[in-house]
């Protein structure tokens, strides 16, 4: 599977794009999603990231069953420490963003998001879906363990009962019910969902970046601290972003009612 990265801008676009196989994920695949999210993380111009999958049919159906699978199993199963083994794979924890990305990730959903595309789903901040997609942690359901992070964060991202309902049935949820939950935060029409991802990439682009990855860091970094302790996170990112050029252009934009220039200084 191709993984294709553009600019328009300062949005990006990465697209899985394998949409025979469902978008699914080989060995290769998880390499090139690894250096993809390095290269976005290193572009200056980059202010904000969309990512969806190629095709009508699937967001991404996870690892491929046929050659990743069997490859972490036949290491693990032969090693005295299967842990190592999966530690050595650290493609994985690159591919799935286990250190987050600092530049805000819009998600377009676009069919099928299981297993691995699930995964890669909850390491994404605004997570837009057509209306027939299907979500589901299918790990389980073929003796599996999901290591893309979905223990972690999922019960962190949705209530406690809803994240094992998912994690240990892995039953296929729809649009509607992952909205409910809040796995997703809006539905559109299939024949809206570019133009929807991109109103929300824009409107980020559009803030000061410095600011927009300002928050976001905090908001990752803060999460399960004690209060005292995460205000203190808070202020030291804040002083960070008050200490910009950009913080100085927005109010003087304000003031003199115009648009602000940002330069992400």
């Amino acid at each position: 599977m191709a993984v294709h990265y553009e600019m328009d801008g300062h949005v990006a676009t990465v697209t899985l794009d394998s949409p025979g196989t469902l978008n699914a994920l080989t060995l290769d695949d998880l390499e090139s999603l690894a250096s993809t999210w390095r290269a976005v993380e290193e572009d200056p111009e980059c202010y904000v990231v969309i990512v969806t999958g190629a095709g009508p049919r699937a967001f991404c159906s996870g690892a491929d069953l046929g050659s990743l699978i069997p490859l972490i199993t036949g290491r693990a199963g032969a090693a005295e420490d299967p842990g190592a083994v999966l530690g050595s794979l650290d493609v994985i924890k690159r591919a799935f963003l286990k250190e987050p990305l600092s530049k805000p990730i819009v998600a377009a959903v676009n069919g099928y998001c299981v297993a691995g595309g699930l995964e890669l789903l909850q390491a994404t901040d605004i997570r837009l879906a057509v209306t027939d997609a299907r979500f589901s942690l299918q790990e389980a359901r073929w003796g599996l363990f999901p290591v893309g992070g979905s223990t972690v964060r999922l019960p962190r991202q949705i209530p406690f009962t809803r994240a094992m309902d998912i994690l240990l049935t892995a039953r296929m949820l729809t649009a509607d019910e992952a909205l409910q939950c809040g796995l997703i935060g809006r539905v559109v029409a299939p024949g809206e969902l570019a133009d929807a991802a991109r109103e929300a990439a824009d409107l980020i682009a559009s803030n000061g970046p410095i600011a927009v990855q300002g928050i976001k860091q905090s908001v990752l970094e803060c999460m399960g601290l004690p209060d005292a302790q995460a205000f203190e996170v808070e202020l030291a990112i804040g002083a960070k972003v008050f200490a910009s050029r950009d913080a100085r252009e927005g109010p003087a934009a304000f003031m003199e009612k115009r648009t602000p220039v940002f330069r992400n200084e």
